[in-house]
Order: C-alpha cells, then structure tokens, then sequence
C-alpha cells in the first residue's frame, strides 16, 4: 500500500478523549451501574500491588456464555514476546522486529496485559500500551484481544482499565489512532474525531 493511501486511511480516523469534553461519559463508564450486561459482568476488578507492579482481578463471576475463566490485567512489562507476538498474529497484525517491540515496551509510559487463567494455565488474551509527555497527553497503541475473546466485553473491560491507569497519572488527552473498521467502536467508548478538524499527519522514509 503506498503512503499516500496509508494517510488517506488513517487521517479520518484519530480519535481522542479530552478530560472535560466526556468526563460526564468516563464519570459512567467507572461507575458500578454500568448498564451494558455483557460488560457489567466483568467490569470491575480488584487492584493489587505485587512486586510494585499492579494486579487486577476482575472480581465478578463471569456470565455462562463468556466462560472465560478467571481473567487479570497486569502492568508488568516483563512479557514473553513470542507470546506477544502469537496473540498479534491471531487479529492478522503484521510481524515486527521483536528487538523493536521490546525496546517499544520498555520506553512506554504504560503497558497493560490481559491475562486468561485455567487452572494452573495462564494466555495471554489481551494487551495495550501508551506513550505520555508524562504531563498532559498520553497516546494508545497496540490494543488487541484475541478473535476467542472478542465481542464479550473484555475489550471494553481493557480499555477501562488502561484509561482509569492514566487518569490516576493526571493526564486528560488521551488519543489513539483506529483503522476504519474500529472506529465504532472507540465511539462507543466515547472517543471523538478532533472536534478542531485537526488531522494526523505522518511523515516515512522513502
């Protein structure tokens, strides 16, 4: 694909989220009377600190049509790559330079998992990171869940996580970049295209 028709794809599509433009929409989304069903099932979670990483275990039973077992999400960045790299090939992202994606994950302001646990077996579901000036806007990346859990909430549930994470850092702008057939569902999320008509412009080597 040339680059003219990668920006052409993409420019439409940034999308964010500013602290007073939807804070009424983030203030419900937290909130425990979530009213979507499948969601409300597996929103909230209990926090830990362990080894000065967070835990998050979401604490409701999930519902009998998601059985997903027990489900976490982890701030730890010590994450098996070829793991990582799996889960990507799952949504058909294309491969990338493993040593890229460590030292992506290392230099990320957050990075957040999302784990599967059976028995004493743990998969590696879900995952998101950001970037921040560490003062006022953080950007989303790399947000996948696998296709055998998709449609069930968990998205949602991941992108409350990462958000609230962010939120409790102080930062207000949070933007990500969304391929087309996404959009909706950031929008139902609450995200917005910049309300100034701002577009993404992208510069590449030739």
């Amino acid at each position: 694909m040339k680059v003219r028709e990668i920006y052409y794809l993409v420019q439409s599509f940034i999308i964010y989220y500013h602290n007073h433009a939807c804070m009424g929409f983030w203030k419900n989304l937290f909130s425990s009377s979530d009213s979507s069903s499948s969601f409300s099932q597996i929103a909230e979670y209990e926090a830990y600190e362990v080894g000065g990483e967070e835990l998050a275990i979401l604490n409701s039973r999930p519902s009998s049509s998601t059985n997903n077992g027990r489900i976490f999400f982890s701030t730890d960045r010590d994450i098996d790559l070829y793991e990582l790299e799996e889960l990507c090939n799952a949504v058909g992202w294309s491969r990338r330079p493993l040593r890229k994606v460590k030292k992506a994950i290392q230099y990320s302001f957050l990075v957040v998992s999302m784990w599967q646990i059976r028995g004493n077996q743990r998969r590696l579901i879900g995952f998101a990171r950001a970037t921040s000036d560490h003062a006022f806007n953080a950007t989303l990346w790399d947000v996948v869940v696998h296709p055998d859990f998709q449609s069930k909430g968990l998205g949602k549930a991941l992108m409350k996580f990462i958000i609230k994470k962010l939120r409790s850092d102080d930062i207000s702008n949070i933007t990500l970049f969304a391929d087309p057939h996404v959009v909706d569902f950031y929008r139902n999320l609450g995200f917005i295209s910049d309300p100034e008509g701002i577009k993404g412009m992208f510069w590449y080597p030739d």
